[in-house]
């Protein structure tokens, strides 16, 4: 601008005013001006040479030179083209000016960008940095609980072999229980000494008091990952890693199958001592092995003279069953006895462990076991068990004092007795494991003809959500993931879904929403409205991939049967797939179709809610639900959450919300990225306060 400042003032007026040429006499003299130049402070002239003009210095024909007179027609057109060429100068300077204003601008705006950038750059680095120091103390937390766990399995088979007496074992537990000093520094090279010689450090070990929560043992049928057929596997090690987060100490009893994955065993051993079960009158040896899983000390019962009863190719489903799971639960019993442990809950499970119920009631309790407590949780009332009285006595019990209406006989069936019902009626605290139900439906449409049983109990009754590894899914380190994504940045799940695309074949639309649906078998899809649904979808721009395993011969029939009815460009189908394609069509979905949203096994809406996806019923079965009365409290968050958001919506309904509504789309979506549904939220706490509830009676 202030070039144009200083040029400006000599600039002629307007192209019609002309310069007046003085008329003098012939001989008088003319000079040529100075020519114009823009000088910058330090003598320079535009990038020009800065060479003075002749006129400047003065030439040596000064005086006698002289420009050649013109004439007034001559004089007009050159104040015209000098006009023009300021008149352009002047334009281009302006231009030059505004391309300038508007380069600084680009630059303040790159510069801001750049240091948003750096500062997201510093945010993540202090993030990763976190995370990667969190890893580190779950990794050193990790390595001193089974640490832990092996001492405290050793002092057992200590025990057992006759080196402690009980009372020296229960203090020798507490000790290593209480330690606030790292067990990895102190006992890491002493594990493989013999018993007598880590007796002997024990004894010379002392620790202050670090751990005031509960010692809880599971005596169970499955665990995940050694053995798992139903949801009562993932249940275990979910629940029993989310209570040793949180400072309480969980151990397992399973039975030793022959099929038994023991991979993941961390430290297997056989216990060098005898263990007995009384069964069928007489005294049974047993074989008893102990190791770590995840952190969770796990103790193995192999039968010697039963050892049919777990050397099978299935885990259930045998006509013995019921001689099965009684002998293991006494055996169970009879190793905690003779161990000297004093848990404070023991957690049973399902049909297959309730009946230790009355047998610490009526045996154990008075061995020193008055103190601990019983928790049945039940997985559904759906599978039970029903056998001839007499065969009470197998494991010691006397079934005429059991086999009445309040007790174990079966409500239906009044000449066989009902080992879940005596579960029920003598534990202290029942759980059911419902994400959906109320207490009150669980108890009058869900009972399997336990209804008069639960009516009785109901003060005992709770009701826990499902919950689901949210370290293994989730999204914002999901290692199967082309770009990782979260609730505050969910331009990656952009990313994914293009990548689902791809690999499905399907052509991506800018409007298009996509929506994954996972079969497995146990689903049982109305295939017939599903097909309908599916293409009353299409029609409206939906897009779908169906992931099922088709190993399984229902789930490769219904995939081929929907594949034919369904021959749409829009609709891709993987009957095989592998651990990254499952997570990636959570990832790139828009819209998960579930069959259900109490899905204990697959967990896939739970999965769908971390990943960013709607989980929508596909149809009938939890359709009820919706319509439930107003006035029902007794529900979990988790339902609660459901009911008020996808949970009453169908597909057609979802699909009119992300087209009609898409930021209220967008709010809900995030809103259940940050909801916390894992096994350390609701589930947890549910136990956990039912845990202290059954300590205070």
């Amino acid at each position: 601008m202030l070039m144009a400042t200083l040029i400006n003032p000599a600039i002629p007026p307007s192209p019609s005013r002309r310069f007046s040429v003085p008329r003098t006499a012939p001989n008088a003299k003319f000079f040529k001006a100075p020519s114009l130049r823009c000088v910058r402070k330090n003598c320079g002239i535009n990038g020009l040479s800065t060479t003075p003009s002749p006129m400047d210095n003065g030439g040596p024909d000064d005086e006698e030179s002289s420009p050649e007179e013109l004439s007034e027609d001559e004089v007009e057109p050159k104040n015209n083209q000098i006009w023009r060429l300021f008149t352009e100068a002047q334009k281009n300077i302006l231009y030059l000016n505004r391309q300038r204003v508007k380069a600084v601008e680009e630059l303040n705006k790159t510069n801001k960008e750049k240091q948003l950038l750096i500062d997201k750059i510093k945010q993540l680095e202090k993030k990763q940095k976190e995370s990667f120091m969190k890893i580190l103390q779950i990794s050193s937390m990790s390595n001193n609980l089974a640490l832990c766990w092996e001492l405290l399995l050793r002092i057992d088979s200590m025990v057992l072999g006759g080196l402690v007496s009980t009372e020296e074992a229960s203090n020798l537990r507490r000790m290593v229980i209480d330690s606030e000093v790292s067990l990895v520094d102190v006992f890491s090279g002493s594990l493989q000494e013999r018993d007598a010689e880590l007796l002997e450090e024990l004894r010379h070990f002392s620790g202050g008091s670090k751990r005031k929560g509960f010692h809880i043992i599971h005596i169970c049928t499955e665990m995940e990952p050694l053995v798992s057929v139903g949801p009562l596997a993932p249940y275990i090690t979910g629940l029993s890693r989310a209570l040793q987060r949180k400072g309480h100490l969980v151990e397992v009893i399973l039975p030793k199958y022959a099929s038994l994955d023991l991979d993941e065993v961390q430290g297997l051993r056989e216990v060098e001592a005898e263990s007995y079960t009384y069964f069928n009158g007489q005294l049974h040896g047993n074989k008893i092995w102990t190791g770590v899983v995840y952190g969770i000390g796990v103790t193995f019962i192999q039968p010697l003279y039963f050892s049919s009863f777990f050397n099978r190719d299935r885990i259930y489903d045998y006509p013995d069953d019921f001689e099965r799971f009684t002998y293991f639960s006494r055996a169970s019993l009879d190793y905690i006895a003779k161990s000297g442990k004093q848990p404070d809950v023991l957690h049973l499970h399902n049909w297959e462990t309730a009946i230790i119920g009355p047998i610490f009631w009526d045996i154990f309790a008075k061995q020193g076991l008055g103190n601990t407590r019983i928790l049945l949780t039940c997985q559904g009332f759906d599978s039970q068990c029903l056998d001839e009285p007499d065969k009470l006595a197998l494991c010691g019990l006397d079934p005429g004092r059991l086999d009445r209406p309040d007790r174990l006989q079966d409500t239906s069936k009044t000449h066989l007795v009902n080992v879940l019902k005596g579960g029920i009626v003598y534990s202290n605290k029942v759980i059911v494991m419902s994400s959906m139900h109320s207490k009150g439906r669980i108890i009058h449409s869900m009972s399997h003809g336990l209804e008069t049983t639960l009516a009785l109990h109901k003060e005992k009754l709770l009701v826990s959500p499902c919950g689901f590894d949210n370290s293994t899914w989730d999204p914002s380190t999901d290692k199967f993931l082309p770009v990782n994504f979260s609730a505050e940045y969910m331009g990656g799940k952009d990313a994914c879904k293009v990548a689902l695309h791809q690999q499905a074949g399907i052509s991506k639309h800018a409007s298009s929403i996509l929506v994954g649906c996972v079969i497995s078998e146990v689903s049982d899809f109305d295939l017939e409205k599903l097909r309908a649904d599916v293409q009353n979808a299409t029609r409206g721009g939906a897009q779908f991939v169906f992931l099922g395993n088709g190993a399984v011969p229902t789930v490769n029939k219904a995939l081929r049967y929907l594949q034919e009815a369904l021959e749409d460009s829009n609709v891709q189908f993987f009957t095989h797939c592998d651990e990254a394609l499952s997570h990636l069509v959570f990832a790139g979905s828009d819209i998960i179709l579930c069959h259900s949203l109490h899905d204990p096994l697959l967990q896939v809406p739970l999965k769908a809610l971390r990943y960013g996806a709607a989980p929508v019923l596909e149809a009938s079965s939890d359709n009820n639900f919706r319509y439930s009365a107003d006035h029902d409290h007794e529900i979990t968050r988790f339902s609660q959450f459901m009911r008020s958001t996808f949970g009453i919506m169908s597909l057609s309904q979802a699909l009119d919300e992300i087209r009609n509504n898409p930021s209220t789309w967008k709010t809900k979506i995030s809103n259940a990225m940050k909801k916390d549904f894992s096994w350390d939220s609701e589930c947890y706490e549910t136990h956990v306060s039912a845990y202290a509830a059954v300590k205070n009676l």
